[in-house]
């Protein structure tokens, strides 16, 4: 990933929005604007583009289970169509490895041995996962890649790592092994190990092109090392003929032309079947294009659409799946070389894909000495990029529970599958994010003399407390989940009050909603206070949830004198109060007068 980098003073000042047609049609905005020494910039930030995209494409094409071919078809087009939709003016999209594993655990089950089904399921995939997308962002539901938490994403790219990993090292190795899940494709990789397969020749190209990859990489990406691993082997197995000598395994010649638009051929319960993949692949894809979308929308100065960026993805991903693509994403390690190279707009973009599409008119046969071998270096590299271990680790160190998430997600990915692990995970953040806000951290308030404000007893012992009064924070919405607990709670801290409680104070500044379960609850709670000699009053609630209470007719109920704006105002009021011998009467047998209950004893 490129290194962070702080704004320009320029960039400081964010670029408006563009509005009208242009915020739907970016791309004419920026031929509006663009000025033409921007145009060699471009062409030579495309040039260096394609370089990179061809092998990577064609890489995980065949890591997604399909031929190297289609990883051509859906560059090309996604770049295109995110050129007129994109609100990002260099990011690029394109088939990704964080995807691949998706894709192949999806449709290589379904296609049971036969490429053409693969890549009719693959393009239909690609059409729902974009009209998922499309929809989303039509809707605003731009924010649904919350729920892909940071444990979450590290275990799924962790899972998919492995997964992928494993199913490319008998390609680097010189032999294939089969399988269509993780235990399977490394109980081919094991026995093909112990029974001898591995070749000496595709055995050392895989090795040398992934070293110098890597190495390349180690140096800053200065050098471009997929287009030196790439380019070097297949000149070596063309002057050697290794293929025929050393059965070195090849891609062969690519088909001539440009992909043709098709209508993915399925049944209707095989669309129905890889609605769960779509929606997962939606979630995936969308969460890692607005996590670079931001990181480079803050480098450039420009604001970032969430909601039309999942739309120009969307668009991507149907255009793809119409010209025989399959799902794509934005890439964090091809972005970082169009910038590096001067991109300035998505006409980079074009200029990449308008030369892919000229390979493959005029000179397909370029790459038909091209190694398998080196192809399945270039993904494990990718791989190597994903794994996340000192993320992990720091959520070992600081959030155990996290740590958990994480690695049950890495598990699910790995073993039972990359959908259903993604889909598990999720289910258990939702799981923890509702049992932290049903056991929510609740505290007792004390005066803290050396700080003049009130804290909580347990971290400030010295704090003092009122005789009774009870201060008690609640650090929650209230809702039908922790409703019950919250009324435990509160009878717990007069319990346990030193003195006989007179008023019970809810600072309830962090109480950001009340339902109407919780509010029935408030009505019970305040009864029972009431018939027990106490008060039920609230401190520093704010001016929403207030209108809550109003709508359920509990604010009048308990009393408009009986909220106050600061915990300090509340407690002024009680210390003002008459002191009573016992119960709610005052030294003369008056009744003692209670905040907002005139007539309450009658």
């Amino acid at each position: 990933m490129a290194t962070q980098q702080l704004p320009s003073a320029d960039s400081l000042l964010k670029r408006p929005r563009p509005r009208g047609i242009g915020r739907w049609l970016p791309l004419l905005e920026t031929l509006k604007n663009y000025r033409s020494g921007r145009l060699i910039r471009d062409i030579g930030a495309g040039l260096a583009l394609t370089a990179i995209l061809v092998p990577v494409g064609m890489g995980y094409a065949q890591a997604a289970g399909l031929p190297a071919i289609y990883g051509l078809y859906a560059t090309i087009v996604p770049l295109l169509v995110y050129a007129v939709f994109g609100p990002s003016r260099i990011l690029v999209l394109g088939p990704d490895s964080a995807l691949a594993g998706l894709i192949a655990a999806t449709i290589l089950p379904l296609a049971a041995g036969h490429p053409d089904r693969a890549v009719a399921l693959a393009s239909a995939l690609a059409v729902l996962s974009g009209g998922l997308c499309i929809a989303a962002g039509l809707a605003r539901f731009g924010f649904i890649t919350d729920l892909l938490s940071k444990p979450i994403r590290y275990g799924y790219l962790n899972g998919i790592a492995l997964t992928v990993l494993v199913g490319q090292l008998p390609k680097v190795l010189g032999f294939s092994a089969g399988g269509n899940n993780f235990l399977a494709e490394a109980g081919g990789l094991l026995g093909g190990i112990r029974g001898g397969e591995v070749r000496p020749a595709p055995c050392l190209i895989g090795i040398a092109c992934l070293a110098v990859i890597l190495l390349c990489r180690r140096c800053g990406n200065r050098i471009p090392g997929v287009l030196l691993a790439v380019a070097g082997s297949t000149l070596v197995v063309s002057a050697l003929d290794l293929s025929a000598a050393a059965g070195v395994a090849v891609i062969g010649p690519l088909p001539q032309g440009l992909p043709r638009f098709e209508l993915p051929a399925l049944a209707p319960a095989e669309w129905r079947d890889l609605c769960a993949a779509a929606v997962a692949i939606a979630l995936v894809s969308f969460a890692d294009m607005s996590a670079l979308s931001r990181t480079f929308a803050h480098r450039t100065g420009d604001t970032v659409n969430s909601n039309q960026e999942i739309i120009a993805l969307g668009a991507a991903n149907v255009a793809a799946g119409f010209f025989q693509g399959f799902p794509v994403t934005s890439s964090a390690s091809r972005t970082p070389v169009a910038e590096a190279a001067g991109a300035r707009t998505q006409i980079a973009g074009v200029v990449g894909a308008s030369c892919i599409a000229l390979l493959l008119v005029f000179a397909p046969a370029l790459l038909r000495n091209l190694p398998q071998a080196a192809l399945g270096a270039v993904v494990i590299a990718a791989c190597v990029s994903l794994v996340e271990i000192r993320g992990v680790f720091r959520l070992y160190r600081l959030r155990p529970g996290e740590f958990v998430l994480s690695l049950a997600c890495f598990l699910g990915v790995a073993l039972l599958g990359v959908i259903q692990g993604i889909f598990i995970a999720v289910g258990l953040a939702l799981l923890a994010f509702i049992w932290r806000a049903w056991r929510p951290y609740d505290a007792v308030l004390g005066y803290v003399d050396s700080l003049r404000s009130y804290h909580d007893i347990s971290r400030y012992p010295d704090a003092t407390l009122i005789d009774g009064l009870v201060l008690f924070r609640w650090d929650a919405p209230l809702f039908f989940a922790n409703a019950e607990t919250f009324r435990q709670q509160v009878q717990t801290a007069v319990a346990d009050a030193p003195t006989p409680t007179r008023w019970v104070v809810v600072t309830a500044e962090p109480i950001t909603d009340v339902d109407v379960t919780a509010a029935d609850m408030l009505a019970l709670l305040d009864e029972s206070l009431h018939q027990a000699g106490m008060d039920l009053v609230f401190a520093e609630m704010k001016d929403p949830v207030k209108d809550s209470l109003k709508r359920y007719g509990l604010f009048n109920r308990i009393g408009v004198d009986s909220f106050f704006p600061t915990i300090e105002q509340a407690v002024e009021r009680y210390l003002a109060l008459p002191k009573a011998d016992s119960g709610r009467t005052n030294p003369d047998g008056s009744e003692r007068w209670t905040p907002g209950r005139p007539g309450r004893g009658a």
